[in-house]
C-alpha cells in the first residue's frame, strides 16, 4: 500500500512551545492517519540548497497525498498551528514529498 511522506526542516526557536504544538497537533494527525517517522535534533548541517536554519528533521507520513493536503487545511490543525507553531519556529523547509511503498515483511 503506497503513503505519501514528507521530509521536513525546521528552525526550532523555542523548544518547549514547539512541544505543545506536537501535543495539540497530535490527535488531529492520528485521526487523520498521518504519523511521524523519523525525528532528528541537528546540531550541524553541511549543505542545504535553502538559506533558512535547519536544526529539526523529520518524516511526516500519511496514507494519501490528498489525506496530507486536507490534515493540513483542517481548521482545528490551524488554530494549533496559529497558537503553538508559528511562535516556536522561525522557518520550515519541505526537502521532499514523495510517495513510499511499504514492503511485506
Amino acid at each position: 500500500m503506497a503513503k505519501y511522506e514528507m521530509l521536513v526542516g525546521l528552525e526550532v526557536l523555542d523548544d518547549v512551545v514547539y512541544s505543545q504544538y506536537r501535543t495539540a497537533m497530535k490527535p488531529i494527525l492520528e485521526e487523520n492517519g498521518g504519523e511521524f517517522g523519523y525525528d532528528f535534533r541537528v546540531s550541524e548541517v553541511f549543505k542545504s540548497e535553502v538559506n533558512e536554519c535547519i536544526n529539526r528533521v523529520f518524516t511526516l507520513r500519511f496514507p494519501s497525498k490528498s489525506i496530507m493536503t486536507s490534515f493540513f487545511d483542517d481548521p482545528r490543525y490551524q488554530a494549533v498551528k496559529s497558537a503553538y507553531f508559528s511562535p516556536s519556529v522561525g522557518s520550515f523547509t519541505i526537502i521532499r514529498g514523495y510517495a513510499v511503498e511499504e514492503l511485506d515483511t
